[in-house]
Parts: C-alpha cells; sequence; structure tokens
C-alpha cells in the first residue's frame, strides 16, 4: 500500500520503569478485591474454583512486560495461565485458556490477524499478543486518549482516537513469535492535505465529528468503513488514503457495522434501533439504502454475519444484538437477496454488547452486560433459523464489551475455535470452545456417569445451559411476563450491581 508520505518505523516496546513505585495498586490488593470483596460467605462458599489469587497459596504473580528491578505493568497474567479447566456441557466443551488483568483502565477493543492479538484501551496503547496464549509481544504508542475500535486484516491495522477523531492505518511486521512487533505509520484519515478549513468555520468536510466507533476492512474492494457516533458512514480507499463516500446512515449514533465479502453489501446498527443495509453502486463509489430492518425499538449495539450452504445456493444470516438482551436473526433469501426477519435469540438477561462468529459460521457467541456469554449453534443443513444454546459462559465479573475469534491453533480443527473476550473487570479472556456433533452427543449422554465422576476432579466454574432457542416472534411472549432485575451474583461485581441499581431508580 501507498499513502504517500511514510514515517519512520515506530516500534513496538516493553514497558519502561515505573518512575513512581506506588503508582499502581499493588496486585494482591487487586486480586483480593475481583475475588469478591464484600460478598457473603456462602457466597464465598458456593464458588471455591472461581479466578482468584487468594485461594493459591504461595503463587507468585509475574508481570507482564515489566522491567527488572520492581518495574510494573499495567497488565498482569494469571498463575493459572493455561491450566484453568471447566466442566464440559453436553453439547459445548470449554476451558479458559489465559488471563490478563488491567490494574486500571477498561480495554474497549479486539482484533486478532496473524496469530497476533490486538487489545486497545484508555493508555493509548494498543498492545500485542502472541494467539492464543497472550505472551506479550510489546505494544504501539499511538498518542493520548481512549482507543475506542481496532480492525485488522493480514498485515493492516487500523485504530480510531477518541480524541481527535482521526483513524491511522498501520503496518504490522513480525519477524518470528517470540520477536516484537513492528509497526509504521501509513496513513492517517483524513490526511493532512485534505484538512482545509471551510468557510464560517465549518468543520472539515472529511472528518468525523464524534468517537469513530466501528471500523470495517473490506479486503476485496480495497476500502475501509469507519461509522461514528455523528451518525455518518465514511468510505476510505486504502490505496490513496482518499474519502471516496460520505453519509448520514442514522438517526442516532452508529455502534455497529459488519461487511459482506461476496457482494459488498454493508450492513449498520444504530442506537435508533434500526440496522440498515447499503449497497455500493456498480462502477461507482456512492452507495445507496436498500432495506431498513426493524425489530424492536431497542438500540442496536453489535452485528455479526454468517453464511451458510443449502442445496448449492449460499444464504446468509445476520445477528444483531440489542440492548433488550435479544439477538434478531435475519435471513438473507436467495430469490430476492433482501434479508427476512427469522425471530431473535432469548437468552441474556441485560443488553447484548457483543457478537463473534466461528465454527464456518455455525456458531454464534454472545456477550452481555450481565457478565456471561453465551454459545448458539444453528441447526439444520445449512438453512433454518433454529438455534441451540450450548453454553453459557461466566468468566468475567462484568459486562463482557466485546469479542474476537480466530487466531490459534484450535480454530484450525474442526468444530473448535478460540474466542477471545474483553470485560469491564478491566481483564480479557481466552477460551477454547469445541462444539460437540450430534453423534458425539448421543455418545455423552450413554457415558453421563463417567463423565461426571471426571468433571468432579476438574478446577473451574463453567456452566452450561443447553436447550433449544428457536427464534420465534415476540408476539408469542406473554404480555404479561414481568421484566427480571439481575441482582447480586457471583458473578456480577459488587460495583457494578450497585451502579446498575441507581441507573435503574434514576
Amino acid at each position: 500500500m501507498d499513502f504517500g508520505r511514510r514515517k519512520s518505523f515506530s516500534f513496538f516496546e516493553e514497558d519502561r520503569k515505573s518512575s513512581r513505585p506506588g503508582a499502581h495498586t499493588p496486585v494482591h490488593q487487586y486480586y483480593a478485591r475481583a475475588a469478591g470483596g464484600g460478598r457473603s460467605p456462602a457466597r464465598e462458599a458456593a464458588e471455591p474454583a472461581r479466578l482468584s489469587m487468594s485461594s493459591v497459596p504461595g503463587v507468585e504473580v509475574p508481570i507482564v512486560g515489566g522491567a527488572a528491578g520492581g518495574g510494573c505493568s499495567p497488565w498482569v497474567q494469571s498463575p493459572l495461565h493455561g491450566r484453568l479447566r471447566f466442566p464440559p456441557s453436553p453439547a459445548a466443551i470449554y476451558h479458559c485458556l489465559a488471563a490478563l488483568h488491567r490494574l486500571e483502565g477498561d480495554v474497549h477493543a479486539l482484533a486478532v490477524a496473524r496469530g497476533v492479538l490486538f487489545t486497545a484501551s484508555d493508555s493509548g496503547r494498543v498492545r500485542a499478543w502472541a494467539a492464543p496464549g497472550c505472551f506479550n509481544r510489546g505494544y504501539l504508542d499511538v498518542g493520548r486518549g481512549r482507543v475506542p475500535a481496532l480492525a485488522a486484516c493480514g498485515g493492516t491495522l487500523v485504530t480510531s482516537h477518541s480524541r481527535d477523531h482521526h483513524v491511522r492505518v498501520w503496518t504490522i511486521c513480525a519477524a518470528a513469535v517470540c520477536d516484537h512487533i513492528r509497526a509504521k505509520k501509513a496513513a492517517t484519515l483524513p490526511a493532512k492535505g485534505s484538512l482545509s478549513l471551510l468557510s464560517f468555520g465549518k468543520k472539515r468536510p472529511h472528518q468525523h465529528r464524534d468517537t469513530v466507533s466501528c471500523l470495517v476492512l473490506h479486503a476485496v474492494a480495497g476500502l475501509l468503513y469507519t461509522g461514528s457516533h455523528d451518525q455518518t458512514v465514511k468510505a476510505w480507499k486504502l490505496s490513496d488514503g482518499s474519502c471516496v463516500d460520505s453519509f448520514v446512515a442514522h438517526d442516532g449514533p452508529i455502534n455497529a457495522m459488519v461487511v459482506n465479502e461476496a457482494d459488498g453489501c454493508i450492513f449498520t446498527g444504530s442506537a435508533d434501533g434500526t440496522v440498515k443495509m447499503w449497497r455500493r453502486v456498480y462502477g461507482g463509489t456512492a452507495h445507496a439504502l436498500i432495506i431498513v430492518l426493524r425489530s424492536e425499538l431497542s438500540p442496536v449495539n453489535a452485528l455479526a454475519l454468517c453464511h451458510a450452504a443449502s442445496g448449492g445456493t449460499r444464504r446468509c444470516f445476520l445477528y444483531a444484538g440489542s440492548s433488550d438482551g435479544y439477538v434478531n436473526v435475519w435471513e438473507k433469501e436467495a430469490t430476492v437477496g433482501r434479508p427476512a426477519h427469522a425471530g431473535y435469540l432469548k437468552g441474556h438477561r441485560l443488553a447484548v454488547f457483543c457478537l463473534a462468529s466461528g465454527c464456518s459460521g455455525r456458531v454464534v457467541v454472545s456477550g452481555s452486560e450481565d457478565a456471561t456469554m453465551r454459545v448458539w449453534r444453528r441447526e439444520g443443513k445449512g438453512g433454518g433459523a433454529a438455534h441451540t444454546c450450548l453454553a453459557v459462559i461466566e468468566g468475567h465479573r462484568g459486562p463482557v464489551r466485546c469479542l474476537a475469534v480466530g487466531g490459534g491453533e484450535a480454530g484450525e480443527v474442526e468444530g473448535s475455535m478460540v474466542v477471545y473476550s474483553a470485560g469491564l473487570d478491566k481483564s480479557v479472556k481466552v477460551w477454547r470452545i469445541r462444539v460437540v456433533g450430534k453423534e458425539e452427543e448421543d455418545d455423552d449422554e450413554d457415558e453421563e456417569g463417567e463423565e461426571d465422576a471426571e468433571a468432579e476432579i476438574m478446577a473451574g466454574g463453567g456452566k452450561a445451559d443447553v436447550g433449544d432457542a428457536i427464534p420465534v416472534m415476540r408476539d408469542e411472549v406473554e404480555d404479561n411476563e414481568e421484566p427480571e432485575f439481575v441482582g447480586a451474583t457471583p458473578v456480577l461485581s459488587p460495583v457494578w450491581v450497585e451502579k446498575r441499581r441507581h441507573t435503574s431508580r434514576g
């Protein structure tokens, strides 16, 4: 890629020594609070295998990326790294491969490319980890301010910045798995040459006026799409960094965006409660609105797109996670090429923040404000919108903010995938999920007694929730069903529960 003027290499480096020894919270105090400060003794006894450092005597917590001599990194790695196991469920077997915890600040975005996991937080740094073990490979200093969105494809990494509402494109070089990664800034969007101010003090025409919340790389067309809270979508040409199209997409902030690589259609989800489908005009750069998808007037926070082959015809399934806790499903009809509402998935008790798909598009993972992740499998050969909830993963102590799939050897095995999750509990966790086929499920039922005996030996707090989650229309749900408020549970952080209570009362 040629973006005109290029700057010199900026290297991923290790953390420098902290000039103030007491600048960060001590590791043992952090884990003592994370292990359940303020919980009752009964709840402590019911959760003996939770990831708590206070329950592991004589274990020292290693510092990730810290310098010798007392230096402290904002990241610490669990001493149970790679050894935490959860009891298997009849339909999905999962366990935690690695866990990373920040001492301060939350993780806002994840991206995986070429076996490297990138994490973005409030620190103004994008850190790199070798996937799936999460071994430190350095960091990229992208400047001060929060990095709300990441996108990675091949050797290209894209970052958005809340401080100046700009987007920056980086070229990533990785010589070996154990080496630190090198990154060179290829472009800043919009380019400096096109930042001429309009008359009457108006802002620049190609610059977003608010936070860039989502980034999508369309590799086939060589385009980068950016969606912002200013309700606009912009298309950038990667070859020269120019803005080829800009349009107002919604009446509210844009929270999610996904591209269909097969036909180039763009799906955008917004806080106005709608999902819109856009298609690039043939032979041009402008985008036309194809259809507006509505289910309920609830903000759309996440989108995921899956493909399936049925009778020689490829079908497309669109998933939209909303603030009401539902995941709506649309199926793209093969005849007219427009999505039709196929129902919804019900399971989460609070807002759905993120979605990710794996296992050739047959499995969807959803992350929620209720601090759980749900694994859904689409049933039927190719077609059909019936889904089954394979497992409920309670690995975080706060809302699950973002998900990513890929970047591990488990993803190369049929029926297995590696899922990366980041929560507002200041942690990033890596999960290996193996989806059991129908024949294996029958065998598991015959050997249920043996599996229960083996599960008692394993350490973990996994929880399975297996049952049919066939999408149905919401009209079929009883109107007199009262909403259930989520109280304090062993999963939710006491601070977060208290915050939710004050918000609901207000």
